[in-house]
Formats: C-alpha cells, sequence, structure tokens
C-alpha cells in the first residue's frame, strides 16, 4: 500500500477519519439514493480497502437501506450534523465506500467510473472517454 494519507470527516467537525493509500476505485453514481445522500445530482464513491479507514475522532452513527441488487447497505453518519461519510456492504469487510464530498481534498474525477447512467439527470455530460454503466459494474 502507498504511504499516502488522506484526511476527512463531517461538515461540523465532530466525527474524523484518515484513510491509509489510494483509492481502489472512484465512482460517480447517478442513481437515486446517491443523488438524495448528496442532495445532488450525483454521488461520489472514493473506493478504499476496510482496512485502510481509521475512525480517528467521534462516533457515526449508522442508518440502513436495501440495494437494486439485493444486499443491505450500511450508511454512516454524523449524529451531530447528519453528513454522510461512508458506506459498507452488510457482512462485507473487504472494501467500504468512502463519500467523496467528506475528504478534506477535492477528488479529481477525470479517471471516475460513471454508474448507473441509465438514472442520470438530463443535461448531466458525462466526459467524452469515460468509463460508464447504466447500472452496477460487474465485479
Amino acid at each position: 500500500m502507498s504511504d499516502s494519507v488522506s484526511l476527512g470527516g463531517c461538515q461540523c467537525g465532530s466525527i474524523r477519519y484518515e484513510i491509509s493509500g489510494e483509492p481502489l476505485d472512484l465512482y460517480i453514481c447517478h442513481c437515486r439514493e446517491c443523488r438524495k445522500q448528496s442532495a445532488s445530482a450525483f454521488g461520489i464513491s472514493f473506493i478504499v480497502p476496510y482496512a485502510a479507514l481509521r475512525l480517528t475522532q467521534g462516533a457515526p452513527k449508522f442508518w440502513s437501506r436495501p440495494t437494486d441488487t439485493g444486499n443491505t447497505l450500511d450508511c454512516a453518519f454524523c449524529p451531530d450534523c447528519g453528513s454522510r461519510l461512508w458506506h459498507q456492504r452488510r457482512g462485507s469487510t473487504d472494501t467500504v465506500s468512502v463519500k467523496g464530498g467528506s475528504l478534506d481534498e477535492p477528488v479529481d474525477l477525470r479517471q471516475a467510473v460513471h454508474i448507473w447512467t441509465s438514472r442520470m439527470l438530463p443535461g448531466v455530460i458525462v466526459p467524452q472517454g469515460a468509463a460508464q454503466f447504466p447500472g452496477e459494474p460487474e465485479n
């Protein structure tokens, strides 16, 4: 794993975390759920190994929801300000999807993979040459 460390946290500063190493994947998700959780046109998922994420301050609460692929997603958020921080598939300790907006440094989206483009809002433009999938990509 790389020597790089990414820092992040919630909007009010109650929860802080660090991530060791580089992301495994970077997704821009256009599904309805990601639009709702981000209150924007899409969600940014910074995929890292579960073991690379370390909570350094505070304690998130979790909310769970079913996914379109039949899994359950456990969603970490700050109990004080409500900021969504990361998601993880229930029962999986392989990876965690850190919400890109919770990182301290901006995420470079030029190499991001666009998923659920079948649900993309009208007027959103996927950059030419960007990898994209109409639904969930198969791993």
